[in-house]
């Protein structure tokens, strides 16, 4: 961001003025203002998810260093991103609480275009010995969501993620972390966590990198 690259890919100056935690819903990461833990939208419709947490919000300089992340093969930002994502308040302990770390899958045509899941970098980065790249399945390509809005992102990403049907077992009882760079409207995550209830996942929270400040 200052320019301090490849000394330094996040150094403790731009941390403090572009990474300073917010004050966020416990449920969705939308931030929040006053002491309230939830926001109206989750109690009027609470989510698949037990906790959701994100380190930064999705705007300058993160959305540039995101797209730099994914689209122009700079796989190395893995680390500093997963580093950034521990230090949330609330994730180390929800770390220490999961038994699998899952990280959100890519379509084969995606994946084949991008060379690498960036979803599965950061799992690892985060928790190498307890992810899990194979456990949870992409079963259909559900194209872009950018133009669509929330409620069209949901219909779109409904059944869009199952689990190893050989494998499903391994969820019976058992505290899962779904891992994202990037959470919008949550749609993904949200049907990636009823993928993983229906298996018998016992708790589904999690942890993105960024987080866009209006609901979409």
């Amino acid at each position: 961001m200052c320019g301090a690259w490849p000394a330094s890919a996040l150094c403790a100056g731009c941390a403090a003025g572009f990474a300073l935690p917010l004050h966020r819903c416990r449920l969705c990461a939308l931030p929040l203002t006053g002491a309230a833990e939830v926001c109206g939208a989750c109690l009027r419709e609470p989510p698949p998810l037990d906790a959701c947490f994100a380190a930064v919000s999705y705007a300058y300089p993160w959305s540039t260093l995101v797209a730099r992340f994914k689209f122009s093969g700079e796989p190395g930002w893995a680390e500093t991103f997963a580093a950034r994502m521990a230090l949330v308040p609330g994730a180390a302990q929800e770390l220490q609480r999961a038994d699998l770390v899952l990280p959100l899958p890519l379509a084969p045509r995606r994946l084949a275009e991008r060379g690498f899941n960036q979803a599965l970098l950061l799992a690892r980065g985060l928790a190498p010995a307890r992810t899990e790249p194979l456990l949870l399945l992409r079963l259909r390509d559900t194209g872009s969501q950018a133009t669509l809005d929330r409620k069209a992102r949901h219909l779109n990403m409904r059944h869009a993620f199952g689990v190893d049907p050989l494998r499903a077992a391994e969820l019976a009882g058992r505290a899962v972390l779904l891992v994202d760079d990037v959470m919008t409207s949550g749609a993904s995550l949200h049907s990636a966590a009823l993928a993983l209830r229906q298996a018998g996942a016992l708790r589904v929270s999690a942890l993105v990198l960024a987080r866009t400040d209006q609901p979409h």
